[in-house]
């Protein structure tokens, strides 16, 4: 590299602990712009740290340090390149945040469906980087993010009234068929059903004691679609009502009746009270591709133990994506079932929760029990 050297810059060629040394080195030899902001490195004979694009001559590996961030690189007495300029915003996050503007304009506009390619072209990058870089920030690819945005944008319009085909094409999707497809998958239930509030749906719920006050477990002929705790049934069943107004909504027989959804709140009800396992019931909500990613990742949680979001987003192979992980747990709307009380803030302290912080840590020390 041509800076000019520190007085008495640092020696140790010793990584820090969070950065996966071989695989960023390999970034650093390939001057991979996909691994700009995961992390950056320094040259001890130089005394500069650089983003791992960095177009300087390479330097020797034993003299190269890694930093999961420039504030620990500068804190360790490197400067910040004055060619990559590394504390500032990175080339792939600058990419990655046109290549959305572009698919929130053609959600908006309408079009023709912009390529992975095209895509590529116009922010100047490569598709395989554009691919990567993007899934690594925002959790999904171009392609899931823009079928996100466009039924986002599609059930905006059924909410304000539009008929099935002005929002089909409001929302830029080419036919009804492809609105169909994407809805069976986000909304839960077909598009006209969704506009008319859930009419002509039939959910069918049950109320029970639990060792956390009451549990509402509520379900269609697909499968559940609402657990929730809570002090009151009576305030627990108009949550229920207010999430689907139009639809048909009565209550199951009583636990221990042979009602199958009765047998459900039965087990769900022996979960919390540690007389049984975690229930493995099929559930019938709208989520994202995305969402069903994260919440199949909390299913693999083993109970008793937890996971930070950022954890729970290296698993899914989107380490920037800990927000959206935060997101998906606060749409999950069966508790329990999809156990998104196993996900913690960084360090272990509990995050919020929906039904309170004294029932997750109640649930926590519950299955820990149980494993004991």
């Amino acid at each position: 590299m041509t800076h000019a050297a520190l007085m008495s810059p640092p020696t140790s060629p010793e990584p820090t602990a969070p950065v996966d040394t071989p695989a960023a080195w390999r970034a650093v030899v390939s001057r991979d712009a996909a691994w700009d902001g995961r992390f950056v490195y320094a040259v001890a004979t130089t005394g500069v740290y650089c983003r791992p694009s960095c177009p300087s001559r390479r330097p020797h590996r034993e003299n190269v340090r890694f930093f999961d961030a420039p504030a620990a690189a500068e804190g360790a007495g490197f400067r910040a390149c004055r060619r990559c300029r590394p504390n500032g915003v990175t080339n792939a996050e600058a990419c990655v945040a046109a290549a959305r503007d572009i698919l929130d304009a053609h959600v908006t506009s309408g079009g023709v469906r912009p390529t992975l390619d095209r895509l590529a072209e116009a922010v100047g990058m490569s598709p395989f980087h554009l691919q990567r870089s993007f899934k690594a920030r925002l959790g999904v690819t171009p392609a899931e993010y823009l079928r996100i945005r466009r039924s986002e944008r599609f059930k905006a319009e059924l909410r304000s009234g539009e008929t099935v085909s002005r929002a089909t094409y409001g929302a830029g999707y080419g036919s009804s068929s492809r609105a169909y497809a994407d809805a069976a998958a986000l909304l839960g239930m077909t598009p006209a059903r969704y506009r008319r509030g859930g009419r002509g749906m039939t959910i069918r719920f049950v109320v029970a004691p639990c060792a956390l006050g009451r549990v509402l477990v509520a379900g269609t002929e697909r499968g559940l679609c609402a657990v929730s705790l809570g002090d009151a049934a009576a305030t627990l069943e108009r949550a229920l009502r207010a999430e689907y107004p139009a639809a048909t909504i009565e209550a199951a027989g009583p636990l221990g009746t042979g009602d199958p959804l009765a047998a459900w709140a039965d087990a769900v009800v022996a979960y919390v009270d540690a007389r049984g396992a975690p229930p493995a019931a099929p559930v019938d909500v709208p989520a994202t591709a995305f969402q069903r990613r994260v919440w199949d990742a909390l299913r693999a949680i083993p109970a008793g133990e937890t996971r930070s979001y950022r954890e729970v987003a290296e698993s899914l192979g989107a380490p920037r994506a800990a927000r959206a992980v935060a997101a998906a747990c606060a749409s999950n709307r069966v508790a329990l079932v999809i156990p998104c009380h196993r996900v913690v803030r960084e360090g272990g302290a509990l995050a919020g929760y929906k039904w309170g912080a004294e029932r997750k840590r109640a649930l926590l020390a519950s299955e820990r029990t149980g494993r004991s």
